[in-house]
């Protein structure tokens, strides 16, 4: 622990000078001490655990227990289990999933069936339109049969005009 880099670390930060001497600095120290001794006590069991999960490792596996650093040789006719076949592992999801497709299938069929108990209300509840009124032509008196052929003509002859002719023919007609 340097005590001169504590010093002006804490002046820089804080404004404060602190002496040497200073109460504070028995604090520090007595801090490193617990926070060493607690990081020594939690890599010991860290690494008691560790050879303990590495020791049940080689018992499953089927090979011989491993006694701290001494390695005992494997019993005589012994030979390892063979690793059982890995399948292989999806790497991407499938688009749609058999659950959504039957749930996008139950959307669609309660969508018709909404859509069929609207048309079938609709039906049920509105009125009939009205019958159309026929009305029978009646025939043309020999006047309005001229009249309508005269008007043909008339048409016909006015497109056969020039086209400024035309216009102002039309301008006038409109009238």
């Amino acid at each position: 622990m340097d005590q001169q880099k504590l010093r002006s670390l804490v002046f820089e930060k804080t404004g404060v000078k602190i002496d040497i001497d200073d109460p504070v600095f028995a604090l520090v120290a007595l801090n490193e001490a617990v926070l060493e001794e607690a990081v020594e006590r939690h890599v010991a069991l860290i690494d008691a655990a560790s050879q303990e999960l590495a020791q049940q490792a080689r018992l499953a596996g089927g090979l011989a227990p491993h006694d701290a650093g001494a390695r005992k040789p494997a019993p005589a006719g012994y030979a390892p289990a063979p690793a059982a076949p890995v399948g292989a592992i999806a790497t991407q999801a499938p688009a749609i999933t058999p659950r959504e497709l039957r749930l996008l299938g139950a959307a669609a069929g309660i969508a018709i069936l909404s859509a069929l108990i609207v048309l079938g209300g609709q039906a049920a509840f509105s009125k009939a339109p009205p019958a159309p009124v026929i009305q029978q032509a009646k025939s043309l008196t020999a006047e309005e049969a001229l009249a309508l052929q005269n008007a043909d003509k008339l048409s016909k002859a006015i497109q056969k005009l020039d086209p400024k002719v035309r216009a102002q023919l039309q301008a006038e007609l409109q009238k």
